[in-house]
């Protein structure tokens, strides 16, 4: 049999018998890449565009902790492992690339007070994947008011328009 063959059956074969996922949410998960994409391409700050790569990060993060929570849970606390160490190897290789140090002033610390150089991409990028892990809690306290009622797309909705809100005052102010 020739490689493709194989190639084409077992990709059939894995297709029809993978067992059904429900991860945290891949549409999550593209819609922060795309964004993160959209912006790179129309030349938003560096830091902003760290926010996004954060918020993939995170949205992979737990996507991954999840399917691999549902087949293998031998370590206590494995998501939280899994989705820190997936944020870490995904943010930290691509922060030279969106690498963006300024000064941090400290008026408090000595007489004059100390500037320090600051990471502002890490930040944020560390601010995006809080915002992508608090809003599934969000989207559940939204459904509550609402005595159990979804707005369509509620969750990628609430994700997306927060990482927008955030990205686009951290445009403005920096």
């Amino acid at each position: 049999m020739s490689k493709k063959i194989i190639l084409f059956l077992s990709g059939i074969f894995t297709l029809f018998l993978t067992p059904r996922v429900m991860a945290h949410c891949p549409l999550c998960t593209i819609g922060a890449g795309v964004a993160a994409a959209g912006a790179v391409w129309l030349g938003v700050s560096k830091i902003v565009v760290a926010l996004f790569i954060g918020a993939f990060a995170m949205s992979m993060g737990m996507w991954f902790s999840r399917v691999i929570g549902k087949r293998w849970s031998y370590i206590p606390f494995q998501n939280i492992f899994v989705s820190i160490a997936i944020f870490a190897l995904t943010v930290w290789p691509l922060i030279p690339i969106f690498k963006s140090i300024g000064p941090l002033y400290l008026p408090f610390i000595g007489e004059y007070g100390k500037t320090y150089a600051f990471d502002y991409s890490l930040v944020s990028a560390l601010m995006g994947g809080l915002i992508v892990f608090i809003s599934p809690g969000l989207s559940k306290k939204i459904t509550e008011i609402r005595n159990g009622k979804l707005i369509p797309f509620q969750g990628i909705v609430l994700t997306l328009l927060i990482l927008i809100i955030v990205g686009g005052i951290v445009q403005l102010v920096i």
